[in-house]
């Protein structure tokens, strides 16, 4: 998807320079609606986290959209005839107040485009360090400990209290959920 950086909020009533705006997309179907609108000739920006998720007991890396139902669209002009857009597999309709698609801030875009990967390293951590979990599987099963730290991709370390004592103890990060 093009990247490209986005220019100043043009003067109202410019309908010639580009504006980004909200597209609502069918549930599930961003993706598909990102494609098919790039395939188009469209800019498009769709930002997305990877997440850890637990998938059949193991954690797996997956790309979700940061707004689920939403993606931006930039046009260089506004025109009266959406019907390609709207059309588009994937796409449900153009955010709009009335009849008119309402035009969002490209500071807004500059924001989300800069802060990314940012909020991209928080959404990694499945678990954070101080929360109560539940360990799932092994002798320690059904006891709550405190999270301290991932210990690769497929471990963690939690406290455990035994013995009045808080324990460390290594185990597989998929033996684990929130508490």
């Amino acid at each position: 998807m093009n990247e490209s950086q986005t220019t100043q909020a043009p003067e109202s009533g410019d309908a010639a320079v580009p504006r980004w705006y909200a597209i609502q997309c069918k549930g599930g179907e961003s993706f598909r609606a990102a494609e098919n609108l790039v395939n188009q000739g469209f800019e498009v920006f769709h930002p997305v986290l990877e997440v850890q998720k637990k998938r059949r007991g193991k954690l797996t890396w997956v790309t979700e959209p940061l707004f689920p139902y939403y993606l931006f669209i930039r046009l260089d002009r506004l025109v009266s005839n959406w019907r390609p857009i709207r059309s588009t597999r994937g796409v449900l309709k153009l955010v709009a107040f009335g009849e008119m698609p309402i035009a969002v801030d490209d500071r807004l875009i500059e924001t989300l485009r800069e802060h990314g990967s940012e909020r991209e390293q928080e959404a990694n951590l499945y678990f954070r360090a101080g929360e109560t979990v539940q360990i799932t599987e092994g002798p320690f099963q059904e006891l709550q400990a405190v999270f301290e730290a991932h210990k690769g991709e497929e471990r963690a370390i939690v406290l455990l209290n035994l013995l009045h004592r808080q324990q460390r103890l290594e185990m597989p990060v998929a033996n684990l959920r929130r508490g």
